[in-house]
């Protein structure tokens, strides 16, 4: 694989706005479901096909990672196949960890396959604190050594053990790692208070489907029998539950009209609730795979909506909720219960003219205010995906960077919004 950077590396996005969003677009495969599975792929001694793997960044620096530690990678299109026959190398390089969060899963994986690994502690978007304490308590738990120098994370292991494991609170990204480590263990792991997003529940289909014996799937209580080996599949990953919402709360509030294919419907109903209860038309295709959200004039806040686990209303869409809040009648009370710090945003929306007062985990949007373009900042991933909603709402034009950010989950969003009807481009700095 080649080097990797963002797909338009130093690119900006400009956007003349005013125009609502008509039209349809399909939903890319799911960034948050597939990048488990990739680091699951580590236990499996052949050839996995990955079909329907967004291309982002993300997924990009995850396959950098498994090709460094030996694994044989190729890649046309939306389909990947990996062959992690060759497994050899534990240590990991840091100037690709330190590009994501979701790295830090890898330690499971690893510790699961070759008993080893040396990691830096993981990147990604800053939202706050996000430690992984979880993480290396459970894996702790089932047999592993872990030192940590600085920033440096080596953890070994002769032999995993399956062990009883609660967590005091659910966390995704522990879930999997204790996942990924214990089906290969020996003996029987029981996880109390398990993650329930959907980005779990595919996992854990994956590896049954490799061959791992795991109960409970789509609950908080997992049993994981550990299992002598895994074998190759081939798997379609399921379509973005996040880019969806962002589609449609951006549709919402350009009062536009929008059909989303490859919908995961399954996955969305507080969202779509929380739509119709603003004053969206929505219809839902269940066989077809089709959501429809048409928007009249005007929209209405809730009084309060609280970020919770799934199947709660999610934090990734908590900055799209806000945009789509400030366009609308009346005020919102927006709380994030899930991470500290997640509303960078805020700044460079009052700077387009937006009302919103903000008081620690919560603010208050005064709906009805008329945005003005600005030249503005992404500072993460979602967040920068909310100020494109943002140009697209406002008078004038809007100029972004920090679109790498972005690239981390969006496959093209420029491309999506333009089938939309957008006046948006890629620019050259």
């Amino acid at each position: 694989m080649a080097e990797i950077d963002c797909l338009h590396q130093d690119k900006l996005i400009r956007i003349e706005g005013r125009t609502p969003l008509h039209g349809s677009v399909r939903v890319q495969g799911s960034k948050n479901a597939v990048l488990p599975i990739l680091a699951a792929c580590l236990l499996i001694q052949g050839k996995c096909v990955i079909r329907n793997c967004p291309i982002i960044t993300d997924v990009s620096y995850m396959l950098r990672l498994l090709e460094c530690a030996g694994c044989e990678i190729e890649q046309k299109g939306n389909v990947v196949t990996i062959d992690a026959l060759g497994l050899r190398e534990y240590r990991l390089p840091g100037k690709y960890v330190r590009k994501m969060r979701s790295s830090v899963i890898l330690i499971g994986a690893m510790l699961g396959r070759v008993q080893e690994v040396g990691i830096e502690y993981p990147g990604g978007c800053v939202i706050g604190e996000r430690p992984i304490d979880l993480h290396l308590k459970g894996l702790l738990a089932l047999g592993a050594d872990i030192a940590i120098e600085g920033n440096y994370i080596h953890a070994e292991a002769k032999k995993l053990k399956g062990a009883d494991i609660v967590f005091p609170f659910s966390s995704v990204g522990a879930t999997q790692n204790v996942i990924l480590a214990s089906v290969l263990a020996e003996g029987e792991t029981r996880i109390q208070n398990a993650a329930r997003e959907p980005e779990i529940d595919t996992l854990c289909t994956f590896l049954r489907m490799a061959g791992a014996d795991i109960e409970g799937i789509g609950t908080s209580r997992l049993v994981i029998r550990g299992v002598k080996t895994l074998h190759p599949i081939e798997y379609d990953v399921v379509s973005d539950r996040i880019v969806a919402g962002t589609y449609l709360l951006a549709t919402a509030a350009s009062r536009g009209s929008i059909c989303l294919k490859e919908a995961p419907i399954e996955h969305m109903n507080c969202i779509l609730q929380i739509l119709r209860a603003m004053g969206c038309d929505i219809v839902v295709r269940q066989e077809q795979q089709e959501i429809e959200l048409r928007c009249g004039k005007k929209i209405r806040n809730l009084p309060l909506v609280e970020t919770d686990i799934y199947p709660g209303f999610p934090t990734d869409l908590q900055s799209l909720l806000l945009v789509t809040a400030i366009t609308a009648e009346g005020e919102l009370m927006l709380k994030e219960s899930i991470f500290s710090g997640r509303f960078k945003i805020v700044e460079e929306l009052r700077r387009m003219g937006a009302y919103i007062r903000e008081d620690g985990s919560q603010v208050m949007i005064s709906g009805g205010t008329e945005l003005t373009g600005r030249n503005v900042i992404a500072r993460e991933l979602r967040g920068g995906a909310a100020l494109v909603t943002a140009g697209i709402v406002a008078e004038g034009m809007t100029t972004i960077v920090g679109t790498c950010y972005i690239n981390r989950g969006y496959e093209d969003i420029v491309r999506d919004f333009k089938m939309l009807g957008a006046l948006i481009d890629w620019m050259d700095r």
